[in-house]
């Protein structure tokens, strides 16, 4: 399987979107709105849980289950106020010692004028900057598109795993064959040069673990609800010295 047949497969229509791995692998989750500033982003949901009497906060990019719900939630594009709501919740999980669990899928933050006004760039930096320091586990997953720093915003974690066909990259292959081409149908022999796939990933250490996708999401819910069970007890044992020095070393050594 090419690069690009794995971008079509990361962006696949029927895909199971961030809310799904919430609702399928917690329980009692209460999402929390707004970022206290502007208003509530619906690409990013975000709010309280459990997985099995652990609490947690829990993050996710959301696509949207139909056309209606795509384009109420920007297709997974996230705007300032979404990333700000995400901050403002681990922070939150901070105050109260709960680990972070993120889902991350999006072709990348929202670039349109009202987005920039309001300062996307500014937040996303903010977001990169305090999950650095932040002093409980944060554990991310990409379970779709990866794109850009719109992804990275939810990703600066302890532990950053990938499903089998999802993907993680600085740019779009079609942006990227745009800009080194000056041709966007070149956008397969982008995809193959740009080292996106989860095996890619791997390979380069950017990712821990690769995750494998059945036809039933099922035992890719269950696969992950494991992990994190077998990884959270184990990250939360550390100190918020050791935790930071961990995450430090990780991002480092890139």
């Amino acid at each position: 399987m090419s690069a690009y047949d794995k971008v079509l497969l990361a962006r696949a229509k029927g895909r199971p979107t961030g809310l799904s791995y919430i609702e399928n692998i917690f329980t009692d989750f209460i999402e929390l709105h707004g970022d206290r500033r502007f208003a509530d982003d619906p690409a990013i949901v975000g709010g309280i849980a459990r997985l099995d009497d652990l609490p947690v906060t829990v993050l996710c990019m959301e696509k949207g289950s139909d056309t209606k719900d795509r384009v109420r939630r920007n297709f997974g594009s996230p705007n300032p106020e979404g990333y700000r709501k995400a901050l403002r919740l681990m922070k939150q999980a901070e105050k109260f010692g709960r680990p972070v669990v993120c889902f991350v899928d999006t072709s990348g933050a929202f670039c349109g004028l009202g987005a920039e006004e309001r300062g996307q760039g500014q937040a996303i930096a903010e977001n990169l900057l305090e999950l650095s320091s932040l002093r409980v586990p944060v554990v991310s997953v990409l379970v779709g598109e990866g794109g850009s720093g719109g992804a990275l915003a939810l990703a600066v974690a302890d532990r950053v795993w990938i499903l089998e066909n999802a993907i993680y990259s600085v740019i779009s292959p079609e942006g990227c064959a745009s800009i080194l081409w000056k041709d966007a149908k070149r956008v397969r022999d982008a995809a193959e040069c740009m080292k996106l796939t989860a095996e890619d990933m791997l390979e380069l250490g950017v990712v821990e673990e690769i995750f494998p996708e059945e036809k039933d999401p099922t035992a890719t819910y269950e696969a992950l609800a494991a992990a994190l069970r077998e990884a959270l007890p184990q990250l939360l044992a550390l100190s918020p010295q050791d935790l930071l020095e961990q995450r430090y070393r990780r991002f480092r050594q890139f």
